[in-house]
């Protein structure tokens, strides 16, 4: 039965994910996110009691279920994941939704950046990391860069999704690091960092 809960809670939050990425929290209905989930009303509200609590859900967990790029902690997985999440933004309805929610949030009464603090922190690992090895210049501040590059990706990947619907979102994301990278990485670490796409295999 606990299995059967967990198996609806995730169709719900998938099907109001593609409901909020098309129609925007305002768009949306409880009623349209029920017809694309194929749940009763009594399912839907077993739950969430309404969709302010199943945005802030979409929100919160945006992330759930990504399987970000395997290899050595550092600044090129860091790298790596900026891209994938790029890829992610184009296709992923979650990672969409939960972004475009935590935009919006002001339109369900919500004042969360738990989404962008985990970013933060997951950042701030690898640069940590990169640290560590000896990759970041002496006067980086780990927590303050974690910070900063949550940001300029935020406003980076809104402008890709006003102006091309992201489909340019890659080639912004590695613009970013471009002129990010000679303030932040060791001279020598420069030369050897990459950005090419890590882009998933599909799974016949």
């Amino acid at each position: 039965m606990q299995e059967r809960a967990v198996r609806t809670r995730e169709v719900i939050l998938r099907a109001a994910a593609e409901v909020f990425d098309e129609f925007g929290f305002s768009g949306a209905s409880i009623s349209k996110i029920m017809k694309r989930a194929g749940v009763t009303q009594g399912g839907m509200y077993f739950h969430f009691p309404s969709k302010e609590a199943l945005a802030q859900a979409v929100m919160v967990e945006q992330g759930g279920g990504l399987e970000l790029p395997p290899g050595e902690n550092g600044l090129q997985r860091l790298i790596d994941i900026t891209l994938y999440l790029a890829e992610e933004l184009q296709t992923n309805p979650k990672l969409r939704a939960g972004v475009r929610l935590a935009v919006e949030q002001g339109e369900f009464g919500v004042q969360d950046d738990s989404a962008y603090r985990a970013w933060a922190e997951e950042f701030g690992g690898q640069l940590s990391a990169a640290r560590e090895k000896g990759e970041l210049l002496p006067e980086v501040n780990v927590e303050e860069l974690a910070w900063v590059l949550v940001s300029a990706y935020t406003g980076t990947q809104l402008f890709s999704q006003i102006s091309s619907g992201r489909t340019d979102l890659h080639q912004r994301v590695v613009s970013l690091w471009r002129y990010l990278l000679p303030g932040v990485a060791a001279p020598p670490l420069r030369p050897l960092l990459t950005f090419a796409a890590r882009r998933r295999r599909a799974v016949a």
